[in-house]
This record gives C-alpha cells, structure tokens and sequence, in this order.
C-alpha cells in the first residue's frame, strides 16, 4: 500500500494540546484534488496542509490548504504551520521563505524555536453590514453587539466581523441553521480590549458554524477591520494581540501588527509558534475519475 508522511502540530501557541491543531502533508504532488479532500476528511480536523514542490521559482514551496469539506485559497494556521514544519523537515536555517498558495506568493519569517511570521496577502474591507444575521448565527442578539459596524474583511480569505460585550462572547454558540439562511460561510465575534489592545475572539465557520480554537486569517482580516472603524490608527505601525480559543479548552495566542496610510491597510502580519504533537504515515486513498 502506498503511504505519505505527515506531522501534526499545534498552532499559535508553546504548549502541546493548545491552539489550532494541523496536519501537514508531504509527497502529494501526484494526487488529484479528490485524493487530497478525502485525506483531509480522514484526518477530521479543521485543515490538512499539503506541502508540495512550487510551480514558480519565486517560490519556496507549494501549500494547498483543505476543510474536511473544501480547498481554500489561503488560511493562516495552515500558512504558519506549513512553514515551520516545512523548515524543519528540510533542514532549512532560520530565514525568508515565500509560500505559494491560492491568494497568490506570501512572506513567511520562520525563527528558531517554531515561530514564524506570516504576512498577509492585498487587504480588502466591505460597508457596513446590519448586525442582526451576524448575530444570529452565533446565537446571540442584537443586545449584545456593542459596535461600530460589522464589515467583511480579509488579507486573503475574508471574514464578517462583528463587535460584541465580553459576557457575550462567552455565550455564543455557532447556530448553523440561521448562518445556511443569511448564507454566511464564517462570523468572528469580538471582544475588543482597548485599552490593552486585545482582541478576544470566537470564530464559527463552515457549514455546521464549527468553532476554531485559533484563526490566523481572521486575525490578519480584524486588523484590517479594526482600522476601517477606526479601533487603531489609519496612520502608521499598530500592534495588537488575538486571544481565542478560551472557551474551548484550547487557548491561542496570535501576534499582529498592521501597517496603515491613508485610513488603508498595507500590510498585515501574524506571529506565533508551532509545537510538534506527532508523526507518521497516512495510506493515500484510491482516485476515483
């Protein structure tokens, strides 16, 4: 039987058992879509990264990034995972490396001791949505959003944000029901601290409004968010922190910094480390064409 070798990590966070738990998926460049979707489905978590050979020489590698349900052009724990694993598993120094994937050519710093930056792709922000269905999808209501207005936002995969009181955010729970009937893919809830400059978050997705305990993409997309509502400067360099998965036993830490001119975001960054859980082989599946 043929076999791959795989890792799994834990993401954004510098203890096993926390964070965003991936799996990282090596040699799979002669599988067809349908192979990589039905290896991602056996590993039942909320992504399986397949790191392959790029298609570009600007490139460092290939990522193709898969839900037990579908592939996404881009995600950050998956991004963040990929790179330090990849590093490591090729023996790489610290340094530079450039991600291919479907949002296009990404930087990533990897650093010694499983920490790694990644930079998000071109920032896009939406106008102002009516919080209702937003809400709803998270069981909550109108009482507890606190503003300013929700917006989609993105640094490569866009999400819908929504402002919300700290003893709200530890009510929510994903009501897939009312997401499939506003057509919502994802909604990240936060709780934004401003003085401290921390955001605590819940992020539901998917079709079933599945919890993810760490979100790098939401956490690239909020800094673009925070800055459309004027949260933090539309000028210059800001910092802020993202605490998620608190409320499912899988606390996340994730570090970010976006840079601003003109009211719009040029750049965005998330930081945070990767630990080691397992490895092994996984059995590749039959195509079926």
């Amino acid at each position: 039987m043929i076999s791959l070798p795989y890792q799994i990590v834990d993401v954004f966070t510098d203890r096993p058992f926390t964070g965003n738990p991936l799996a990282v998926v090596f040699d799979a460049q002669d599988l067809a879509a349908e192979q990589l979707q039905a290896l991602a489905r056996e590993f039942n978590l909320s992504e399986t990264a397949f790191v392959l050979p790029p298609t570009t020489p600007e490139a460092t590698y290939r990522a193709r990034i898969f839900t037990t349900e579908t592939e996404l052009p881009f995600a950050g724990h998956p991004s963040v995972g990929a790179a330090v694993t990849f590093a490591e598993r090729a023996g790489r120094e610290p340094g530079a490396l450039v991600q291919e994937c479907g949002a296009g050519l990404l930087p990533i710093q990897v650093y010694e001791g499983g920490k790694a930056t990644l930079t998000g792709g071109p920032a896009t922000v939406g106008e102002a949505l009516d919080p209702t269905n937003l809400l709803a999808a998270a069981g909550l209501t109108d009482e507890d959003f606190v503003g300013p207005a929700p917006r989609i936002a993105g640094c490569g995969l866009e999400f819908p944000f929504v402002s919300i009181t700290r003893d709200a955010l530890a009510r929510a729970a994903g009501d897939a029901a009312a997401a499939r009937a506003a057509g919502l893919f994802a909604v990240s809830l936060v709780a934004w601290d401003e003085a401290n400059r921390v955001a605590h978050t819940r992020v539901f997705f998917g079709s079933g409004m599945v919890e993810d305990p760490a979100t790098g993409s939401a956490a690239l997309g909020l800094g673009v968010w925070l800055v459309a509502s004027g949260l933090l400067p539309g000028e210059g360099e800001s910092e802020y922190l993202v605490e998620q998965g608190h409320e499912m036993g899988r606390p996340s830490t994730v570090e970010c910094r976006v840079t601003a001119r003109g009211g719009t975001v040029v750049n965005a960054t998330a930081t945070g480390r990767v630990v080691p859980i397992a490895r092994g082989e996984i059995a590749v599946p039959p195509f079926v064409g």
